[in-house]
């Protein structure tokens, strides 16, 4: 499958790659694995989306801000293939982290946004294993936060 042509036939915009904002890196390659770092919950126009997903954010926003998560992963993905995604065999793991209340209990729901992203975006190379975890805070108020392990060829 083809990543590149698939992301345009999905009339997907990448954002821009963001470098880390702290005493980390974004992506490293250790062997054939790629890590990625953690991507926070970023909209369409820069701006963060904030809030406790049960609280502030309904499942449906929390869901679209999983997605974006998986969109900044794509990106970060990306460049550290040299800008061509080809080099990816399959995701292996993503790990998604929700701001939510002590009662929420759907947070699976929501990292499904990120999940169906790459599994929309890599086929059958893009199902992995996943946790979906429920958090009190993250990073800068941030709803979604999500990290990944992908293959490389």
């Amino acid at each position: 499958m083809d990543f590149e042509n698939k992301i345009k036939e999905l009339q997907i915009n990448l954002p821009e790659a963001k470098p880390p904002v702290g005493s980390y890196v974004a992506t490293k390659i250790v062997g054939n694995l790629l890590y990625i770092s953690g991507q926070i919950s970023i909209s369409g126009n820069g701006e963060l989306i904030k809030g406790k997903v049960g609280k502030d954010l309904s499942v449906d926003d929390g869901y679209k801000a999983a997605e974006r998560c998986g969109l900044s992963i794509i990106s970060q993905a990306k460049v550290a293939c040299n800008g061509d995604l080809s080099k990816i065999k399959s995701c292996v793991k993503l790990t998604g982290f929700v701001n939510s209340t002590d009662n929420f209990t759907e947070q699976p729901k929501v990292i499904n946004g990120a999940s169906d992203l790459i599994a929309s975006v890599f086929g059958e190379a893009g199902m992995h294993t996943r946790a979906a975890v429920s958090t009190n805070s993250l990073p800068l108020g941030v709803s979604v936060e999500v990290d990944a392990i992908f293959e490389l060829n």
